[in-house]
């Protein structure tokens, strides 16, 4: 369920009432649905008593084909659900695969692609799909990755909100690190991998915070690049190859830049001391 686009609908049902009928087919002695459950999930918020409904008599194969057809349109049922139902009519039906891109009308290579996610993709990926944490969007970066990797990886591009194209970016990094070392330090800091100035948000980097709060992200990811910069500086052989007049230019600045980084990490923790107590009231 997309929360986002129920909550939209509501508004509409509000002002215009059900502009479309949903879909249903006779079933065990009732009815199952096969479109317009975000419909029924907002009818059900305003109390509604009824909604208007087509009603088919169609087997279970042509449900489930009606159930991805009716929903191409709007582009609103997710590439997972519909390796799902293409999993359920392959093995339901004994179907071959080219059989089965006749039945729904798409080519061969098309189904192949969504049969593969379901294939190639750790369960728990796969449950993270279904909560909406991840896309599948993000899990053809993660096909890429043997399964007993995917997990780590994918709760790193959820809880950084990643785009498909910086997920693609941190699976390429992950998959050329020289060790596990290496990958456990690249998931445990990925703001060191994944961003460079051009990935910086123009607009609000999430349009679930404030003015304010989008103004603090893009100054964090701004703080990213800069010491990811800076780091590889330091690290740079050529460090070494300073002369005392160099060194004597550049000092004062970097022990003022150390003292503005303790003051930042000392008003980090004074943040967090704060938000834990307000927590424990």
């Amino acid at each position: 369920m997309n929360l986002d686009h129920i909550a939209g609908l509501e508004k509409s049902i509000k002002v215009h009432g059900q502009l479309q009928p949903v879909v249903a087919r006779i079933y065990e002695g009732g009815i199952q649905l096969i479109d317009g459950f975000k419909r029924l999930y907002a009818a059900e918020t305003l109390l509604m008593d009824s909604l208007e409904c087509r009603l088919f008599e169609v087997d279970e194969r042509q449900a489930k084909i009606m159930l991805m057809s009716y929903n191409w349109t709007n582009q609103s049922i997710e590439v997972w659900e519909e390796a799902m139902v293409l999993k359920a009519l392959l093995e339901g039906d004994d179907l071959e695969q080219r059989q089965l891109a006749r039945l729904v009308g798409r080519s061969p290579s098309w189904v192949s692609r969504r049969l593969s996610l379901i294939s190639k993709l750790d369960e728990e990926v796969a449950s993270e799909i279904r909560m909406g944490s991840i896309t599948s969007s993000h899990a053809r970066a993660l096909m890429r990755l043997p399964r007993g990797n995917q997990i780590d990886v994918a709760r790193v591009i959820s809880g950084f909100h990643l785009s498909s194209r910086l997920s693609d970016r941190l699976v390429e990094a992950y998959l050329e690190a020289e060790d596990p070392a290496q990958q456990q330090a690249i998931l445990a800091h990925p703001e060191h991998i994944i961003w460079s100035q051009a990935d910086l948000p123009e607009g609000p980097y999430d349009d679930r915070l404030s003015s304010y709060g989008n103004d603090l992200m893009n100054s964090i990811m701004n703080l990213f690049v800069a010491l990811n910069n800076l780091q590889s500086l330091l690290n740079d052989g050529r460090m070494g190859e300073l002369d005392e007049c160099e060194m004597a230019i550049i000092s004062p600045f970097l022990k003022e830049a150390s003292v503005d980084v303790e003051k930042f990490i000392l008003m980090v923790k004074q943040l967090q001391i704060s938000k834990h107590n307000q927590d424990e009231r």
